[in-house]
């Protein structure tokens, strides 16, 4: 009897030891999503918390969608990574958005939720946003003598729309979308989020929706429209990162925001053009565009 009251205790200690000892190593995990914007903002933490902490930073590129992601986070798979203001206030959170809403005021809701239902800490947004844009053939849209989304409504159901998996499936997607311009589309499409420029460039789909950010709406000179109902939230970029990380490593946090206001919606694009058009590779974009901020050496 007296060796089972004196495993116990051990027992208990050894898995108190594994559940903690992520946070309280010195080593972070990267994260994001599968997609070349997510891929170079992965390295350009990374790439800043090596040039000013002694931390290990290992990055875990392209794991996923931000379910998977959040789910990773709250697990302690992950450390950190970079979400959008609108998708974690209306897919993670399931919060409704009002047009009219600021972006402060998206940030600062999506914060405060995150912190009390997933223990999870927003830092300061990296200065763009990318955008959900409805995009298409400038002559198709020229066709259709639509410049709004809401020109749409009486022509959709002879269009072809295309859009990532993920798209059909958030609170910000699909649904909501046309339930918003009271229309449907004839036809629905997944698409990986790198082809479906190429897609609705040579018309295999009507319309898409894009990103801001993206360079190939520039490269293929495609038509946004509109969002004239305010169906979309802002989606500022900012750094999501694991409470207990922080409080392991308070010098993380000062590290990240060196990056805070630093990447204009422009500066992004330029970086995406750089992967997605001259196929360099996303940890060396991170690395030069860091280097002519003056954020490393």
């Amino acid at each position: 009897m007296k060796k089972i009251f004196l495993l116990v205790p051990l027992f208990l200690i050894l898995l108190l030891t594994a559940c903690g000892g992520q946070a309280d190593s010195g080593k972070v995990i990267v994260s994001g999503k599968d997609w070349t914007e997510q891929w170079i903002l992965s390295h350009l933490l990374a790439e800043t918390i090596k040039a000013h902490t002694d931390l290990e930073v290992e990055v875990k590129e392209g794991l996923g969608s931000e379910t998977v992601l959040t789910e990773a986070l709250k697990k302690g798979d992950i450390d950190l990574y970079v979400e959008y203001t609108g998708t974690g206030y209306m897919a993670i959170l399931h919060k409704e958005f009002r047009p009219g809403m600021t972006p402060d005021e998206i940030y600062e809701a999506t914060k405060k939720g995150y912190e009390d239902e997933l223990d999870v800490t927003w830092l300061k947004p990296l200065g763009f946003a990318n955008n959900h844009v409805m995009t298409m053939r400038k002559d198709k849209a020229d066709s259709l003598g639509a410049s709004r989304l809401g020109d749409l409504k009486g022509k959709a159901g002879s269009l072809a729309f295309g859009a990532p998996g993920t798209f059909y499936e958030r609170a910000d997607g699909y649904e909501g979308l046309t339930k918003a311009y009271g229309f449907q589309f004839g036809k629905k499409v997944s698409l990986d989020e790198d082809l479906m420029y190429q897609a609705v460039h040579k018309g295999e789909v009507d319309i898409i929706t894009g990103f801001s950010t993206d360079p190939r709406i520039r490269q293929f000179n495609l038509a946004v429209l509109e969002d004239d109902k305010q169906y979309f939230p802002p989606y500022d970029a900012a750094p999501v990162v694991r409470r207990e990380t922080l409080e392991s490593h308070p010098e993380l946090k000062e590290a990240l925001e060196m990056l805070a206001g630093q990447i204009s919606t422009e500066e992004m694009s330029e970086m995406n053009a750089e992967v997605n058009l001259e196929n360099k590779e996303p940890r060396d974009v991170a690395i030069r565009f860091l280097k002519k901020k003056g954020l490393i050496q």
